[in-house]
């Protein structure tokens, strides 16, 4: 009940914020068709997904974001494919630090198959180093079935190939409580746990719709954290396609 009202709280603050600039609102949905469903290097599903999600925004910083996981094929007798195994709701607010930039929010993890929903809160900052590159780090705290957190440390590369086409480019590396290891991946201590690069380029058909591609590797760091038997998919990638209206 509690994690319920939170998330309402917030969201309802986010929908006040952006209905007094309701003019300057914009929503986007998008679609993502990928080749396997890895969080924060854990398998969730080895197989094709299909990741559908709408974002909100304002341009006082406010959004709302609605996500969800589809999946296409089953994995390991675990999931049923063709049904929704994940929704995510999110509510961000995004403000400036002098030369950096920080976001807030809530996410709240629902699971339709049946598995305990939770609730995350997070604060992020990045600042931008020039010539295209990027640093920044997000910590997450899971303040209801894990009591722990998960931290990550990022560099980015953007880098604008024409008016229309975009090429990114990034790596982080992150660290997780103990909690956090033992509850999502079985592991056995706080420590480093995994790391991932990825690549994307994406191309603006017209002002309002976007497709793109990316490939992405993940591994463990420590194995203590993050089991090897945890992490079924290193490799994997998609498509993307997105909608502003």
């Amino acid at each position: 009940m509690k994690r319920a009202a939170s998330l309402a709280a917030l969201a309802a603050l986010t929908m006040a914020g952006t209905a007094t600039r309701a003019d300057a609102a914009t929503a986007t949905a998008a679609l993502d068709v990928n080749s396997a469903y890895v969080w924060r290097g854990l398998t969730f599903n080895d197989g094709m997904v299909l990741q559908p999600s709408i974002n909100v925004a304002a341009e006082n910083g406010f959004s709302v974001n609605a996500w969800g996981n589809l999946d296409i094929d089953d994995y390991n007798g675990a999931l049923n494919d063709g049904e929704f195994s994940e929704i995510d709701l999110t509510a961000t607010y995004a403000f400036t630090l002098g030369p950096v930039d920080a976001n807030v929010g809530i996410i709240e993890y629902t699971f339709p198959n049946g598995a305990e929903s939770t609730t995350e809160i997070f604060a992020g900052l990045s600042y931008a180093l020039g010539h295209g590159f990027s640093l920044g780090s997000t910590v997450y705290y899971d303040c209801d079935q894990v009591d722990d957190f998960y931290v990550t440390a990022k560099l980015g590369y953007s880098y604008d190939l024409n008016e229309k086409t975009n090429l990114s480019l990034g790596g982080l590396i992150s660290f997780a409580g103990s909690e956090f290891t033992e509850f999502y991946a079985g592991g056995t201590s706080s420590g480093f746990f995994n790391y991932a690069l990825n690549a994307s380029i994406s191309y603006k058909v017209t002002d309002a719709f976007g497709i793109g591609a990316n490939i992405n590797f993940t591994e463990s760091m420590d194995d203590d954290a993050l089991p090897d038997e945890a992490v079924d998919t290193t490799f994997y990638g998609g498509i993307n396609l997105s909608y502003t209206f």
